[in-house]
């Protein structure tokens, strides 16, 4: 007969914490992803940038009980947030590009390519389709102007610290605005082709620099600031600005 000893068993399992849950605000329910942040001194409340969602954030010695607490009486403001999210018209009314704004001017037919004009009343973007394609051909152009514009930078920045690249990547992540790979693969956000030129110039020389230095030390922002002299009011634009790039298109 097998003899079982009580200390031999194997650990029972745990069950994880919930990655979301779903919180009734106003007359709808609305699914909450769950963060947890270390560093993080405080609940934070945020909508999904992409989706019809929530996102709450539980700091280092916060419980899932107390966050469940905290959106459940912020659910008014979820949903008034969600409403005015949902009132945002199809077409954006206006669009900036390379940090000026355009008029967004929808010519509803369905030939045709995007064309940027100078007209009396200031720069438009001409786009072609209906309504529900607009967007569409919206971002689709900017990821273009994106990438010859980030290569073009890219390039320079490169260049002159006799580095290479092995690929550039555009993304749309809601979190960084550029990234790079100890493969020596750079990755960037589209949406900064909407921002000023000298700040697209800045995340693509901060990546290129990580290709010598792959830190954030004394020597790595020496280096991004050879390349780039306006590092720090580049920085300072994102922050004040950054936020804005993903409401359009």
């Amino acid at each position: 007969m097998p003899i079982r000893l009580p200390f031999l068993r194997p650990p029972e399992r745990q069950r994880s914490a919930p990655s979301s849950f779903p919180i009734l605000a106003g007359d709808r329910m609305v699914e909450v992803t769950v963060r947890r942040n270390v560093r993080a001194r405080r609940y934070v409340l945020r909508l999904d940038r992409k989706g019809d969602g929530a996102v709450v954030t539980i700091p280092r010695r916060g419980s899932l009980a107390a966050a469940k607490a905290f959106v459940a009486g912020h659910a008014a403001w979820i949903a008034e947030r969600l409403a005015a999210r949902a009132a945002v018209p199809e077409v954006p009314a206006e669009l900036a590009i390379r940090g000026v704004v355009h008029r967004v001017v929808s010519t509803g037919s369905p030939r045709g390519r995007v064309r940027l004009l100078v007209e009396d009343d200031g720069p438009a973007i001409e786009v072609p389709g209906e309504a529900p394609h607009v967007r569409r051909r919206l971002a689709d152009f900017l990821k273009r102007e994106a990438r010859a514009d980030l290569a073009a930078a890219v390039a320079a920045h490169a260049g002159t610290l006799g580095v290479r690249p092995t690929a550039i990547r555009l993304k749309d992540t809601a979190s960084r605005w550029g990234s790079a790979s100890p493969k020596g693969e750079l990755a960037f956000s589209w949406r900064l082709v909407m921002a000023p030129p000298f700040v697209l110039d800045y995340v693509a020389a901060h990546e290129v620099a990580h290709l010598r230095e792959m830190n954030h030390s004394d020597r790595f922002w020496a280096l991004c600031e050879r390349l780039c002299p306006a590092t720090a009011a580049a920085k300072a634009w994102l922050k004040a600005n950054g936020n804005a790039l993903h409401r359009v298109p």
